[in-house]
């Protein structure tokens, strides 16, 4: 038996195309990634449309091709903008009734095309369905009202149609050709099932006017020569068929009703109606073009189920007239003035969003080509729904932690369960020390006493005083032995005051003194530390080299008097066995008992901990289910659609951890009723007297631990400040010692020079008397000669010869030779040149080799040594005479720069008081601002072997001490030649 045919789109057909090259440069240019990575990707793609190409109209595998296709290009516009501007490719379909060619640049007409062709698929499924059979129906009536949603979406999502068609008008009219044909099969179905003839009424009604819609759009696509003209007769036979169906149904309905009349006059519409269709069916050509998409035999279909309706349409008539005739003599009323029938509409356009509703989409898609490809749009808005998530996290960890801080705060108040213990005989029998305590004794464990540090200190203390304290007396010395001169010799005496050379120095002694003293105090303080914790430094000290801490804490808890009775081995305890504990009493009947109240004040702890394990477990699940979602693949798939609605599409994907939340509020409530409960029954353990006795003796108990703790925590400190400030002391004296050694040095340098200078001075005012008491010696002699010439009886002497005698010769310092030398003047040399001319000249400030620095070189007219060399070039020679006096204090161009100026070397700056943090004031200069040093004297400089300062070496003799130094044994014969030669050598014997 044959079934009323059903009409079908047509498929578009394309030519082939090539994704591969085009894509491939667009990932160099755009992405900037290797394109040779995606070769497989672009190759996959281009296979996909070659078997979309040859996808079959009538099955569901081709369905699915087409849909993977499409499903990819909707992934692939999310990161690729195939356009004539950006990405050429040039799609060709040919119009599924024109044929005609249509190319185009865009994506949007591909995917426009494959949804077409995916309606018209479904369409062929539906049409060629048996539907005889049931699978048959369901199957027709699902495919047609899927058909029609992909048309709707065609016309809602792509405008401006190249092609026919794609055009508004022509997808409107197949949208209602799937409507109605869904509609027909759905009462096909009804039919077929019996259903109340009411019902197959209002459904007819609905087919006809679907069809009646469909026959308007297809009259009007035919005249322009898109759809075959044998689609307007088919659109038409059914229409007038459907329209026939739901008179004669609601005649029937009528008839039951008892509108007899009515019922006739309804049939009589139906019999109008069947004829047309007939008659239109039979005027149907025997065979059909292939445009049509119809089957040889429709035309024989049509007319065949429009004959058999009629027939059955006429006989019903018959009868009903003949009954109303004989029987019920109702008027029948004229066809214009029936009732419209009902519409029941039961097909409906299917949403592309539910075409695959049940099924697994993404298999049917396929995983993303271009997955490694992620464009910036969904990766913002993955990074949104992140923080979504992280905003939920964030609040249920707080809400966790804030419920277990309220727990905890509870139970601490309550001193739960720490105080069940005391209750129920559980405290330690003995009191053991804490690891804390352990860990004090063991780092005290193999540490010396503080004695031999102590001492150390002392004796480095002493050192230093040592040092200072020979400074002083050198110096001491020194200014003693200048004034000594200075009054033996008066004016003679040149030499600068000492006191005006040494104010640095002796400022320096005072600072390092200040320091030392300040140090005492430090050291004094950490004695007395050391003497009042000495005891409790050794009891520890021995515990914890014998591994007895437990026992030092014992006797501490004894002296204390930490419990009331006696333990083990004599030991405190709190609570002894003799006098049992509360779980040993019961009160009798008529009351609860105390291990009663102890085990339900227990159960309520453990259910407590139950319900916190369970919420730490709950977050900890929820911050992976939240760690591993990632919605970018919903956000790709749903890009276009959740445009400006990312806000509910985060809100719904969230909605996947309220269960989690759910069981988080569930046990915050469960805790607190719980808490509220635990309240109550630890108050009424603790109203029982035997219980506020024992809560106050383990209240003593814990604070005379905690007293025992407190004493040796502050003895541990004490030992650790004791170790940390003996080691700044010793490390404070050690720099201490660096610098006054160095001190000692300079000062020693300083006392050598000025005696130098001195022994120079004394010898030149020897040799100044020598040279006076030989002129006036000559004067003596020349004025005995002319006192005898003048008593002489000599006629030829003559007072007039007394003008003619020779004057007396005065020796100055600029006649005195050299007694070393045949010459008057000593030769010119780069050490000493001769004297400059010019006064004016700028002073040099730098010292010529061998001399100490700060020693500028002065003529005898006061000029420096800059100015005697701009003259002539050299410097007195060793014998000339040296006079301090032609010296006077002048002020210099500008203060001389840091380092010059100094009588010493090797100076080192105070270092840092290490306890009390003072800092003591830098060494500097050692000559005053604004003045300028004496030279030193002529003649080669004082070795550096020879330290004044040595206590081990016997001052010489002579006047104030200024005598020649011995060079040491390894110059020994150097320093018997300069003897032989040096002026001054004769000084030893000078008292």
């Amino acid at each position: 038996m044959s079934q009323p045919p059903m009409l079908s789109c047509p498929l578009k057909q394309t030519n082939e195309i090539d994704w591969v090259y085009p894509l491939k440069a667009h990932i160099r240019q755009a992405y900037g990634d290797d394109p040779d990575r995606y070769t497989e990707e672009c190759n996959t793609l281009n296979r996909l449309r070659q078997d979309m190409r040859g996808a079959g109209k009538d099955s569901a595998a081709g369905r699915d091709l087409l849909y993977r296709y499409y499903g990819q290009l909707e992934l692939l516009d999310l990161r690729f903008p195939v356009d004539e501007n950006h990405i050429k490719i040039s799609f060709t379909w040919l119009d599924a009734f024109t044929h005609k060619p249509i190319s185009q640049y865009s994506l949007a007409y591909e995917k426009a095309s494959i949804i077409f062709n995916i309606s018209a698929v479904l369409s062929c499924h539906a049409a060629n369905q048996n539907r005889f059979e049931d699978a048959g129906l369901k199957t027709a009536y699902h495919s047609f009202q899927a058909a029609a949603g992909m048309f709707t979406y065609i016309n809602e999502n792509f405008l401006h149609a190249p092609s026919t068609d794609l055009s508004r008008d022509t997808v409107k009219t197949l949208i209602s050709i799937m409507l109605a044909q869904g509609q027909e099969v759905f009462l096909q179905k009804q039919i077929a099932d019996g259903k109340k003839v009411g019902l197959l009424a209002k459904l007819a009604s609905q087919a006809s006017y679907l069809y009646a819609q469909a026959v308007e759009g297809v009259q009007e696509n035919a005249q322009k020569g898109v759809f075959d003209k044998l689609w307007v007769q088919v659109a038409q036979v059914k229409h007038r068929f459907s329209s026939s169906l739901a008179q004669y149904y609601q005649a029937l309905a009528d008839d039951d009703a008892n509108a007899h009349g009515m019922a006739v006059a309804r049939l009589q519409a139906a019999e109008v109606d069947g004829k047309d269709a007939l008659r239109i069916a039979a005027a149907f050509p025997s065979s059909v073009s292939p445009n049509s998409n119809l089957n040889s035999d429709a035309g024989a279909c049509l007319t065949d189920a429009s004959r058999k309706h009629l027939a059955n349409v006429q006989e019903r008539l018959a009868a009903f007239n003949k009954d109303n005739d004989f029987i019920y003599h109702q008027n029948i009323p004229a066809e214009t003035t029936l009732s419209v029938i009902p519409k029941l509409p039961a097909a409906k356009a299917i949403p592309v969003s539910e075409l695959y509703q049940g099924q697994d989409i993404q298999r049917i898609i396929g995983p993303d080509i271009f997955q490694k490809l992620v464009p910036m749009s969904v990766t913002e808005s993955a990074s949104l729904y992140d923080e979504e998530k992280a905003k939920l996290i964030r609040a249920e960890a707080e809400n966790v932690e804030t419920a277990n801080g309220e727990m905890a705060a509870s139970l601490d108040y309550l001193k739960l369960p720490g105080s069940l213990n005391i209750l129920k005989g559980g405290m330690d029998q003995e009191p053991s020390a804490d690891e804390g305590f352990r860990a004090w004794c063991e780092e005290l464990a193999g540490h010396e006493p503080f004695g031999k540090a102590f001492e150390q200190l002392l004796a480095d203390k002493s050192t230093i005083n040592g040092f200072l304290d020979r400074c002083t007396k050198q110096l001491d010395m020194e200014e003693s032995i200048c004034e000594k001169m200075r009054s033996k010799y008066g004016a003679d005496w040149t030499q600068q005051p000492s006191s005006r050379l040494t104010s640095i120095l002796w400022s320096d002694i005072q600072s390092y003194r200040g320091a030392i003293d300040e140090a005492s105090n430090s050291d004094t303080q950490l004695l007395n530390t050391a003497r009042q914790h000495e005891s409790d430094f050794d009891e520890m000290r021995s515990a914890g080299e014998t591994d007895e801490a437990d026992v030092l804490y014992q006797r501490a808890m004894q002296k204390v008097g930490g419990s009331r009775s006696r333990g083990r081995n004599g030991v405190t305890s709190p609570a002894s066995p003799q006098e049992g504990s509360l779980l040993d009493d019961d009160y009798g009947e008529g009351g609860t008992t105390v291990p009663d109240q102890i085990a339900k004040v227990e159960d309520l702890l453990k259910r407590l901990s139950l319900i916190k394990r369970d919420r730490m477990q709950v977050l900890k699940d929820l911050k992976e289910k939240a760690q591993g979602d990632d919605i970018s693949n919903v956000l790709i798939l749903n890009k276009k659609s959740i445009a400006n609605h990312e806000s509910q599409l985060f809100q719904a994907e969230l909605e996947k951890y309220r269960s989690h939340q759910n069981r988080l509020l569930q046990g915050t409530h469960k805790q607190t009723v719980l808490m509220k409960e635990l309240t109550k029954a630890y108050g009424d353990l603790l109203q029982d007297k035997r219980v506020r006795s024992e809560q106050l003796r383990y209240e003593n108990f814990t604070k005379q631990r905690n007293q025992v703790a407190s004493k040796y925590k502050r003895v541990f400190q004490a030992f650790n400040g004791l170790v940390d400030g003996l080691v700044r002391a010793k490390s404070f004296y050690s720099e201490m010692k660096d610098t006054v050694e160095s001190l000692e040095k300079n000062v020693d340098t300083f006392v050598s020079n000025r005696r130098s200078e001195g022994a120079q001075l004394l010898g030149q005012i020897e040799r100044d008397k020598a040279n006076h008491s030989g002129g006036q010696a000559d004067r003596e002699r020349d004025r005995l000669r002319d006192l005898m010439e003048r008593m002489s009886m000599d006629p030829s002497s003559s007072p007039a010869k007394t003008s003619t005698s020779r004057p007396p010769t005065l020796s100055g310092p600029s006649q005195t030779q050299d007694p070393y030398s045949n010459k008057s003047q000593p030769p010119a040399s780069n050490y000493y040149p001769r004297p400059p001319s010019n006064p004016n000249t700028a002073p040099s400030l730098h010292s010529p080799a061998g001399l100490p620095r700060g020693y500028p070189q002065h003529s005898a007219t006061g000029a420096t040594q800059g100015e005697r060399m701009g003259e002539a070039g050299g410097l007195p020679s060793v014998n000339d005479p040296y006079n301090p006096m032609v010296y006077p204090f002048q002020s210099p161009l500008s203060a001389p720069p840091p380092g010059q100026g100094v009588y010493y070397h090797n100076h080192v700056q105070a270092p840092h008081h290490p306890y009390s943090q003072q800092a003591y004031p830098q060494n500097g200069q050692y000559s005053q601002q604004g003045y300028v040093p004496p030279p030193p004297p002529p003649g080669p400089p004082p070795p550096s072997q020879m330290m004044f300062g040595n206590p081990d070496m016997s001052h010489p003799s002579g006047p104030g001490g200024y005598a020649y130094h011995q060079p040491p044994r390894q110059n020994e014969g150097a320093a018997t030649q300069q003897e032989q030669h040096d002026p001054w050598a004769g000084l030893n014997a000078w008292k």
